[in-house]
Formats: C-alpha cells, sequence, structure tokens
C-alpha cells in the first residue's frame, strides 16, 4: 500500500521539480504549466465518491491493481505526448488514480494488521506522502536534468508496473464488507465534526499546494539556486517530511486539534518568512525544513481528524478525505499560478501563508466550543 502511494505522490508532483522544463518544451507560461497539478486535483475530488461507490462491492485488491495500472499507462503518456493538450489528458488519468486508489487504500489499515497496530499501519501508508517528496520528486528532477523530463516520466511509470506486480502478489483478497453509499456521504457532512474537517483541510492544503507548486519558481528566481542545488533543497525538505509525518501520526491520535493547529502555524511561518528570509540560501534551507516537517503531518492528520468524525464508517471518511484533499489541491496550484503569472513567486508565497493563518484559527473554533468525539459504534 505504501508503494502503491508513494508511486502515485510521485506522479502527482512530480511536475513541480519539471514546471520549467517542461512549460518550455511547449513554450507555456509557469502559470499555464501548473494546470499539470490542477486537472490531477480537480478528476480525483469528482472520482472519489463515484468510483468508490460504483465499485462498492469489488474486491478492493482488484480496483487498487486497476488503478495502479491506469497511473503507469498515465505516465507513458505524458512521456510521448506532442504537445501540451496530451500531456494535461495523462493528468486527467492520474486523478481518477488518485481519487480511487486514495479513497479505497486510505483506510484499508484496520483489514490488513491487527486492531493494535492500525495507528502505526496508517502512519506507514502515510509516510508515502513525504517519501514521494524526499525520493520520488528529487529523483525525477534529477532524472529530468541528465536525461529530459520525458525520461522521468517513464521511469515513473515503469516503476508503478512494479508495483502492481508486487500488490497482486502479496496483497491478500480484500472483500468489501461495508459498500460506500451517496446518502451515507451525505450524512456526514451533516456532522459538524466532518464540516471542520472540510474547512482546515481546504485551508491547509490551499496554503501549501498555492505555494509549493511555484517553490521551484521561488528558489530560482529570489534564493537563485541552480538545478543541482534546487535538487538537494527539494531533497532535504522530503527528508524532513518523513520524521514530521511519523511525529504527527505519534501525536495526532492524542491530540487531534493541538497537532494540527501546530502544523498550520509552522506552515504560516514559513511561507510568511520566505519572501523576507528567502534571499539567503541558508536562510531559504532552514525555511524549507520547517515547511517540510510540518506538511509531512499534514496528511495523518487530516485523515485522522476525518476518521475521528465517523469512526464507523472509515471508507466513507477516506472518501472525503480524499475529495476535499484533492479538490484543494487544484484550486490551491490554480491560485498560486493565477497570482504568480499576475505579481511575484513571494506574493504566492505570502498569501499562502494567510491561508495557513486561517487554518489554526479554524481549529482554535474547533477546540473553543468544547466538542466532543463521537465515540465508535
Amino acid at each position: 500500500m505504501t508503494a502503491g502511494i508513494f508511486s502515485i505522490v510521485t506522479t502527482e508532483i512530480l511536475p513541480i521539480g519539471l514546471l520549467t522544463s517542461i512549460g518550455s518544451s511547449f513554450t507555456v507560461s509557469d502559470g499555464m504549466a501548473g494546470l499539470m497539478m490542477t486537472m490531477p486535483g480537480f478528476l480525483a475530488a469528482i472520482s472519489a465518491p463515484l468510483v468508490t461507490v460504483a465499485t462498492g462491492r469489488v474486491d478492493r485488491r482488484i480496483m487498487l491493481g486497476a488503478f495502479l495500472l491506469l497511473l503507469a499507462l498515465a505516465n507513458f503518456l505524458a512521456a510521448v505526448a506532442s504537445g501540451y493538450g496530451t500531456v494535461l489528458i495523462s493528468r486527467v488519468m492520474v486523478g481518477v488514480t488518485i481519487g480511487g486508489f486514495w479513497s479505497i487504500g486510505a483506510g484499508l489499515a484496520g483489514q490488513l494488521v491487527p486492531a493494535a497496530s492500525v495507528g502505526r499501519a496508517t502512519a506507514v501508508i502515510f509516510s508515502a506522502v513525504p517519501l514521494g517528496s524526499v525520493l520520488g520528486v528529487p529523483l525525477g528532477t534529477f532524472i529530468g536534468d541528465i536525461a529530459g523530463w520525458r525520461t522521468a516520466f517513464l521511469a515513473v511509470g515503469g516503476f508503478t508496473l512494479a508495483v502492481l506486480a508486487l500488490l497482486l502478489a502479496v496483497v491478500p483478497p480484500l472483500p468489501s464488507h461495508r459498500s460506500t453509499r451517496l446518502d451515507l456521504l451525505g450524512g456526514m457532512l451533516r456532522n459538524v465534526h466532518t464540516r471542520f474537517a472540510l474547512v482546515t483541510t481546504f485551508l491547509i492544503v490551499l496554503a501549501h499546494f498555492g505555494t509549493y507548486t511555484y517553490v521551484a519558481p521561488f528558489l530560482e528566481q529570489v534564493t537563485h539556486v541552480g538545478s543541482g542545488l534546487l535538487t538537494v533543497s527539494l531533497l532535504i525538505y522530503g527528508a524532513a517530511g518523513i520524521a514530521g509525518n511519523f511525529v504527527g501520526g505519534s501525536w495526532v491520535g492524542r491530540h487531534p486539534r493541538a497537532t494540527f493547529a501546530a502544523v498550520g502555524a509552522s506552515i504560516a511561518g514559513a511561507t510568511l518568512l520566505l519572501p523576507v528570509l528567502g534571499g539567503s540560501k541558508v536562510g531559504a534551507l532552514a525555511l524549507l525544513i520547517v515547511w517540510g516537517a510540518a506538511y509531512g503531518a499534514v496528511p495523518v492528520c487530516s485523515q485522522t481528524w476525518f476518521a475521528k468524525a465517523a469512526p464507523g464508517a472509515p471508507e466513507a471518511s477516506s472518501v472525503l478525505f480524499t475529495a476535499s484533499f484533492q479538490a484543494t489541491i487544484s484550486i490551491g496550484a490554480l491560485a498560486g499560478g493565477t497570482v504568480l503569472d499576475r505579481s511575484s513567486p513571494s506574493t504566492v508565497m505570502t498569501l499562502g501563508g494567510l491561508a495557513a493563518v486561517l487554518m489554526v484559527l479554524a481549529t482554535g473554533a474547533h477546540r473553543a466550543r468544547r466538542l466532543a468525539w463521537p465515540e465508535a459504534s
């Protein structure tokens, strides 16, 4: 499961490190190239509930394998694209994969390990998110630098096929015990805890992807790093994210609000300070470490909040988590690209930081209302 999500996360955010080279290949602006991040998120948000409901009684192992195959084909299509439109079509395929695989896979820990190990298993699964940053994106950027961005997509496609073979070989059958229905999802939206989960997730993902999607232009134009140092910076950012994932995963079960608020405050501080201190390579790197560690904990914090809001419906919780997360990735990337084309990378960072501040305030509002989490049925 971790390897599958690693493939998905790497494919999804691979364009971040290759944004300028892909854009120049098709003579499109950095903001227009950001559509490669926008397209998957919107499609994932739509496909998460639709695909999960439509395939509710199909063995989840079969569905996971089908999504991995689609992901590999999407990477291969991007690698041979003759026009930017074809690249965007491949990103639509990526979006469908994200919506389906995440919705099914994010809540599967309970079917794969004993109850006492579910928390640790969830943290291991979500470690794929920062691993995609620490290994996938820097490695893809490195391959792109030495062999071209198309080779990077070919490499990720080949890796995805290997993960598919591994999944079919070692993951047991996973029959669906409780199919997700649209009325169940609608009922969850009336839950005050779920609504707070949606608001906090929207704000923090907006803050992150509205800025991180364009971190390469910031580092190139403001910090004045070369391609080699850019790869190293992304690598260090991702390494901090791995640590943040496991630290956040160990804290969020006991202190969900405080942990999520601390994460939001750290991202706010890092992005707001980058325009001030980011002209220095040391300052930029230090803030990237803080940012990476904080964002590494975001997915497990958000998923935990959704799960606590509806403890009796883990797959439905994962659907809402995936749909909200991915829709906001698209909105953030689109908003950041619009701002970037009309202003500067520093303005993008500042606006993202303000969105993170709002997320911290929303978390505080949940705490101020003294709302008790529902008990598992």
